[in-house]
């Protein structure tokens, strides 16, 4: 399996889709067997989510994202967690221990055009 990490100086950055990079880390049996930082390619709507699979992503990290771009995510059969904030080192150990702490979207820019319907200032996650 592979994930990425939305990461921003070595920590996990706030918004998936605006984070400076992304920490692919490839896990095998338990271990991790390769690891590359990447640039983001940009902020494009749609876009993320089919390059980020054609890359053999299966779940991404971040702490925050809108609602919107978590469907588009799960529609390419990638797992998001989100509400996940600290160094991008600790974070993928305790994914691999399987205590990793998640929790509500920590996105909280203003509403922007380009997110689509639903994507409110101060509010990036979905309303359950």
């Amino acid at each position: 399996m592979k994930i990425a990490i939305a990461t921003d100086s070595g920590n996990v950055a706030q918004h998936f889709g605006r984070c400076p990079a992304y920490t692919l880390v490839e896990i095998k049996d338990g271990g991790i067997i390769g690891k590359e930082l990447i640039d983001n390619p940009g902020h494009q709507p749609g876009f993320l989510p089919g390059y980020l699979a054609e890359r053999g992503v299966t779940c991404i990290i971040a702490g925050g994202m809108g609602w919107r771009a978590q469907e588009l995510f799960a529609a390419q059969k990638i797992e998001s967690i989100v509400g996940v904030t600290g160094p991008v080192e600790k974070v993928i150990g305790d994914y691999l221990s399987g205590n990793l702490q998640s929790g509500e979207s920590l996105c909280n820019h203003e509403y922007r055009e380009e997110h689509g319907e639903g994507h409110h200032h101060g509010d990036c996650r979905r309303e359950q």
